[in-house]
């Protein structure tokens, strides 16, 4: 872990959460983008279950994961800073993000530093992104994407785009991330911008 510079030195703080749902790669990713961005800090949280499919499915020990980030925090530390609005950050990313996250998101249930943190988000009227990854949707899951977008979060599935004839996922992985780095308000995305046909 890197020492963190004071808020004014650093333009953007951005929250990085990785849930048990499928697609760890997107977190991981997404960590690795915005590490080579000048001025961008990174502070990450990840659940039990997320740790379980970051090494099921990237075959990458955990520590490899927290030293993409400035700073990281165990998920159960519910007194860790990103649990308060006066910690300043510009944007959170949960990615991916399990559908029992996005309950507990969507009503509110502060259970662990990853709902907290979202829904510190909410409150203070901060960007939060959420990559929700299940496929069906039953009407539980769209009903609480639609809470959180009423109360003003961005539900952002990780559809992969072809338009641009992607040769590799990992190209697909980059093109969907370079999606959240725009909304994110950043603009050094690493995939080619659409310019019309």
């Amino acid at each position: 872990m890197t020492e963190l510079a004071p808020l004014g030195a650093t333009p953007k703080r951005i929250v990085v959460a990785i849930s048990g749902a499928s697609g760890a790669v997107y977190g991981v990713r997404l960590l690795q983008v915005l590490r080579e961005m000048p001025g961008v800090q990174t502070h990450l949280t990840v659940s039990e279950a997320g740790w379980l499919n970051v090494r099921q499915e990237l075959d990458m020990p955990r520590s490899a994961v927290e030293a993409l980030a400035d700073q990281v925090y165990p998920v159960h530390d519910i007194g860790a800073a990103l649990a308060s609005g006066s910690f300043q950050c510009d944007g959170m990313v949960i990615a991916p993000c399990s559908m029992r996250t996005l309950a507990a998101v969507a009503h509110g249930l502060s259970d662990n530093l990853i709902t907290r943190a979202a829904d510190v988000m909410l409150k203070e009227r901060r960007r939060l992104i959420l990559m929700v990854r299940e496929t069906p949707l039953n009407l539980a899951h769209l009903r609480n994407m639609t809470s959180v977008t009423e109360m003003g979060g961005i539900i952002f599935p990780p559809v992969p785009a072809f338009y641009q004839k992607p040769q590799s996922i990992a190209e697909m992985v980059d093109h969907t991330v370079s999606r959240v780095v725009d909304l994110l308000g950043l603009s050094q995305a690493p995939s080619p911008r659409w310019t019309g046909l």
